[in-house]
């Protein structure tokens, strides 16, 4: 039988503690510590679409990242960081959500997880009714998925990739489509990296820039970003990047009047690919109902 989800917390950063380790690797650390069988590694989720050991390891890689535990500097491997060492000297033999909670930058994460508490009083009732908790676990679960489509964003596509990347999911929102929006040639793009035709006459466009950084952008590329637009006498803009963008390159933008620049940072992009279906699958779906008192008479 497979343990539970919270019991894969405590082998998956003790393996860690030696060396870095691809997912195979991590993978046969965990069916070694659990002692799991063949039969065990071959059950799956629900949904079918995954085995519970690849669907638990997942998240379990997902709850260390948000809580800054482990880091991932190249594709497929993990490492501890300094606060992971730190956090497994002084969780030497379990480790629990709850005790992930201790750290800020989880905390603030995972809302919807509430401690063992003997209290009550009506604003933890609240909290815990089942429709507050379905929204903040979907909210959470979004999270979660954002975060590692954003990893594989930055560790398992190229530049070029990432530039259609960029147009596809505008496409995806509604603007332009398929015929009307492309990539730019990537060696002479004059600092534009895709364009989006919005009118059958191409009339009205859209410019893209697309960068693909771990490192913050600044008010320089935003300014270059926004001259390549002058230059093609164009006024809206899209400058999308996987890390940040600092806030002198923010007040860039408030101050353009002549033009409409969007910046999109790594979170939000990361989020809107969830939304739009852009490297994710549906899974489940769930619908939520309520009481038809029409039909009841009342």
């Amino acid at each position: 039988m497979v343990p539970t989800f919270e019991k894969f917390l405590y082998p998956f950063l003790l393996s860690l503690k030696d060396g870095d380790l691809t997912i195979n690797q991590m993978r046969e650390k965990i069916t070694a510590f659990f002692n799991l069988s063949e039969e065990d590694l071959q059950v799956r989720t629900k949904s079918g679409r995954v085995t519970q050991v690849n669907d638990r390891i997942g998240w379990a890689r997902q709850y260390f990242r948000r809580a800054l535990l482990i880091d991932i500097p190249k594709n497929g491997t993990y490492c501890l960081t300094e606060r992971g060492k730190e956090f497994l000297k002084k969780h030497p033999y379990s480790i629990t959500i709850d005790d992930l909670m201790e750290i800020p930058e989880y905390a603030a994460y995972n809302v919807s997880h509430k401690p063992f508490s003997g209290s009550s009083n009506s604003d933890e009732e609240e909290a815990l009714t089942p429709d507050r908790q379905l929204d903040q676990v979907y909210k959470m679960y979004q999270k979660n998925i954002a975060a590692e489509l954003l990893d594989k964003v930055l560790t398992l596509i190229s530049p070029k990739i990432f530039e259609q990347l960029v147009v596809d999911l505008l496409v995806a929102m509604g603007y332009g489509d398929k015929d009307s929006a492309r990539v730019t040639q990537y060696s002479k793009d004059g600092g534009i990296d895709g364009i989006i035709y919005e009118d059958k006459l191409g009339l009205d466009k859209i410019y893209l820039q697309a960068k693909q950084w771990k490192n913050p952008v600044g008010s320089k590329e935003v300014q270059q970003f926004s001259g390549a637009l002058a230059g093609k006498k164009a006024l809206k803009g899209v400058f999308i990047t996987t890390s940040t963008f600092t806030s002198g390159a923010v007040k860039f933008v408030e101050t353009v009047s002549n033009q409409k620049i969007i910046l999109i940072d790594g979170e939000r992009l990361s989020l809107l690919m969830f939304q739009y279906n852009i490297g994710v699958q549906p899974d489940n779906v769930y619908i939520t109902k309520r009481i038809d008192n029409e039909y009841f008479g009342e």
